[in-house]
């Protein structure tokens, strides 16, 4: 049996039956997004390519709103921190506000139109900052306070910027992804990056097994972004997760990468790929240490086609597990934190694949016992999944 097929017969059985509750709404076409409100457990909003946006309450059978937002289909939709009666979604190249408590017949209340190509992902910050990622590799950051453009970041991707988040434990920066395969972490308040990854460089590629045999061909472009809340796990881990086009998904210590370079030691070119311990290389000695890097691949039950999404769990204890979508129709998730122990020889573990039929194009988890994993595939209906 191979390394892979070992990998995979560790995941329980039970999981490629696993039927999901069907909750229907959009009219036609794909479900392109979906974000549960973390204010109100078992609360679900999604977005297709329909241009409609559908809320559900996880406890009840039939969707609960239908907003008719735009005539184009939604990209990326996101709460507003601290009020998620108010919800921002992206079409083609604008962003639009809405007032959910003003009900089916809602009109956008503010609309943005600083992006001059399609916007892929937005994101809001605590700050009241939004964020949007779009196809010319630019980022537009907007005051929603001021209600004005407030910074473009530019000239770190030279390809498609596909995602973005802000950082929450380090309110004036965001990381970008992009199909250039970089990512670059940024202050936005000066519009400057502070440091960035390139996933194709011949260092990362080396230093994975995403480039053996019998993974997927594909670059390792970046499609997906999820940064950790601040203090899951205690408070240890302070990283972001990378779904990638190769296969592959990583999850970076974003604290190691932001630190100084002196205080850091070696280069983080150098990183492990799926031990929790490592050697530090270039000093000879073989110290045991946090690793600043997991890479969770095909040869541990991995994806075999490109990652569209990932997302840390809000379920249980929150952040311990990792969610992660592909196009190979199938989720997985992670007990990713034992690849980053110190403290035992443990890896990172697959403790759960699910075949759910169609490609994945965004995932969300909910802070419920049940009903507590949603998935937004090919079709016009939102799966949801049972993981306890």
């Amino acid at each position: 049996m191979s390394e892979a097929e070992s990998a995979a017969a560790a995941v329980p059985a039970a999981a490629a039956g696993r039927k999901p509750r069907r909750l229907r709404g959009h009219k036609k076409g794909a479900v392109t997004c979906c974000v549960a409100s973390s204010a109100r457990p078992g609360v679900v909003a999604s977005a297709g390519e329909d241009g409609c946006l559908c809320w559900f309450d996880l406890r009840t059978k039939d969707v609960l709103l239908t907003i008719e937002a735009a005539n184009k289909p939604i990209s990326s939709i996101c709460f507003k921190p601290g009020n998620e009666d108010f919800v921002y979604a992206s079409a083609g190249n604008e962003i639009l506000s809405f007032d959910v408590r003003m009900g089916p017949q809602s009109k956008p209340l503010e609309t943005y139109n600083y992006n001059r190509d399609e916007i892929n992902q937005i994101a809001v910050s605590s700050k009241g900052f939004l964020a949007a990622a779009d196809d010319s590799g630019d980022v537009k950051i907007v005051s929603t306070i001021q209600k004005c453009l407030y910074k473009r970041l530019r000239e770190a991707h030279t390809s498609i910027c596909s995602t973005v988040q802000f950082i929450p434990w380090r309110p004036w920066t965001a990381i970008t992804g992009g199909l250039d395969s970089k990512l670059a972490v940024w202050d936005f308040s000066k519009g400057r990056t502070l440091f960035s990854i390139d996933n194709g460089s011949p260092e990362l590629q080396n230093g994975s097994s995403s480039g053996s045999a019998g993974q997927c061909l594909n670059p390792a472009f970046v499609h997906s972004l999820a940064v950790s809340e601040e203090g899951i796990l205690g408070g240890l881990y302070k990283v972001c997760a990378v779904a990638r086009g190769d296969g592959a998904v990583d999850v970076v210590d974003l604290e190691y990468e932001l630190a100084p370079s002196k205080s850091k030691g070696p280069p983080r070119l150098a990183t492990s790929t799926m031990s929790s311990k490592r050697t530090e290389p270039g000093d000879g000695s073989s110290n045991q240490c946090q690793v600043e890097r997991i890479h969770l691949d095909f040869t541990m039950g991995g994806h075999t086609a490109a990652v569209s999404c990932v997302a840390f769990s809000a379920f249980g204890e929150k952040g311990k597990f990792l969610v992660s979508g592909g196009n190979d129709s199938s989720v997985k998730i992670w007990d990713w934190s034992k690849g980053f122990s110190s403290e035992t020889n443990s890896d990172a573990e697959l403790v759960l694949d699910i075949d759910v039929k169609k490609k994945v194009n965004w995932l969300c988890t909910t802070p419920t016992d049940s009903d507590n994993l949603i998935v937004c595939d090919t079709s016009k209906v939102v799966k949801v999944y049972n993981f306890r």
